[in-house]
């Protein structure tokens, strides 16, 4: 396999790719609210905040996977209504910005919060978003933080099972009839890993 390398941050010319690895990752659980995947592609690709994310990427430079994490002052998916105005018009940013309001919550003191990972396709299982998890949390210790925190869906018991490997523990869960309705999941798990 060829070398990959983790680096803290996204080029200008990663945007498009990051924005496709995330929709790949998480637009079965956003698409019945963001589709359709054109403008979900381009609203993620308009708010991305490449700060905010550690990259894996081949040797060619090109990229393979990210882990975007959240902090008190900014998050790698943030954006807002004008941005989703931007993307689906006057009401369909409306109604948008209602619906994913309801899946932020405030972070703890000190706590980092994982933002999504997506690894390409035919990298998956090779250690790739284990390196991401582990390259994030030695970045959010560097910067003072003393847990990096996240949210699985309560039926992935497989990504579950894999945060639970990587020294995540389920700390509890939110449930919503609303997420059921709007983004087809009714309960999630949060876990938190001490740093």
């Amino acid at each position: 396999m060829n070398a990959i390398t983790y680096h803290h941050g996204l080029r200008p010319d990663q945007r498009a790719r990051a924005a496709q690895l995330y929709w790949q990752a998480f637009g079965g659980k956003l698409g019945r609210v963001m589709r359709p995947q054109t403008r979900a592609l381009d609203f993620i690709e308009r708010v991305i905040a490449p700060q905010f994310a550690i990259t894996a990427q081949n040797s060619q430079g090109e990229l393979i996977g990210v882990i975007g994490f959240r902090t008190p002052i900014g998050s790698f998916v943030g954006g807002g209504e004008h941005d989703l105005r931007a993307s689906y018009g006057r009401i369909g940013g409306l109604w948008r910005a209602a619906c994913l309001r309801v899946l932020g919550q405030d972070l703890e003191p000190r706590t980092m919060m994982v933002d999504g990972i997506a690894v390409s396709a035919e990298l998956r299982g090779q250690g790739v978003g284990t390196e991401l998890i582990e390259t994030l949390c030695s970045y959010a210790q560097s910067q003072g933080y003393r847990a990096l925190c996240l949210e699985v869906v309560a039926d992935n018991m497989r990504a579950r099972a894999l945060y639970e490997r990587l020294g995540f523990v389920a700390t509890g869960q939110r449930h919503s009839i609303f997420t059921r309705l709007a983004f087809d999941f009714h309960r999630v798990h949060e876990m938190r890993r001490a740093l």
